[in-house]
């Protein structure tokens, strides 16, 4: 019981400040740790900033939990790869404490066991797309951007304006499916270009457009699928989206 309460603490702590620097990946060319602490400072400290931001506004009934939890999750996962190109070697990130506020930041019910769950699948999925493909694939890319953008403004866009159901599935709203489809499109779209544009790949943009949109498809049909129960749009949705972008760009 402990150890499950010590291994509850360690993923908490990991939730909540999105510090995911955990995987020594090293360039090419000559390391330079010194910028690499700092990079990992800096984005420590900007996670941090992040939630407990957040945090205050729930605390304080200026935004509502379900509200707060999405936000934070469209924020981390984009600001995490948005931080990729200042890193050379990646380190880790060091551990903050926990409260009961930074637990309802990123829960649905501010309940901790959740963490075990969703909020754990998301910075799984963050670290498997950074393992795998880091930066100079545009796989892992397209996969965040849809599990933070695309499924992010699903949830908001779905509560808000949701009155019509998918009829094979209850739970979603055709505003939220619409959602999770343009605004996929358009995070995986934005970080493409930012990655292209740093030099790290280069794209041929008459065709990568199409490539998004059929990706973009795709992992909006996953996630509108009656599966939740059954696994975590966490997981299907960058999986599902990992699986037709590696087809597309290898």
């Amino acid at each position: 019981m402990q150890r499950l309460s010590h291994c509850r603490s360690i993923l908490q702590s990991t939730v909540h400040t999105s510090l995911l620097q955990v995987y020594c990946r090293f360039s090419v060319s000559t390391l330079h740790p010194g910028q690499d602490v700092v990079a990992a400072a800096l984005v420590s400290a900007g996670a941090y900033c992040l939630v407990l931001f957040f945090d205050n506004l729930t605390e304080r009934n200026l935004i509502k939990q379900s509200l707060s939890r999405k936000v934070v999750h469209i924020l981390s996962g984009s600001l995490f790869m948005l931080s990729w190109p200042i890193f050379r070697l990646v380190v880790n990130g060091l551990s903050l404490a926990t409260d009961e506020g930074l637990v309802k930041s990123v829960t649905r019910e501010g309940n901790p066991k959740e963490l075990l769950r969703g909020p754990l699948y998301y910075v799984l999925m963050l670290i498997t797309s950074a393992v795998l493909f880091w930066r100079e694939s545009p796989v892992g890319m397209i996969a965040l951007a849809m599990m933070c953008g695309g499924d992010g403004f699903a949830d908001i866009i779905g509560r808000r304006f949701g009155s019509v159901k998918i009829p094979y599935n209850q739970h979603k709203s055709l505003a939220g499916s619409f959602a999770m489809f343009i605004f996929g499109f358009l995070f995986s779209i934005m970080m493409l270009y930012y990655f292209s544009t740093l030099g790290f790949f280069q794209l041929d943009w008459s065709s990568t457009v199409e490539k998004v949109a059929l990706v973009a498809l795709v992992a909006t049909i996953v996630e509108s699928l009656p599966t939740t129960e059954v696994v975590d749009d966490n997981i299907t949705v960058p999986l599902s989206t990992m699986l037709m972008a590696v087809m597309f760009f290898g």
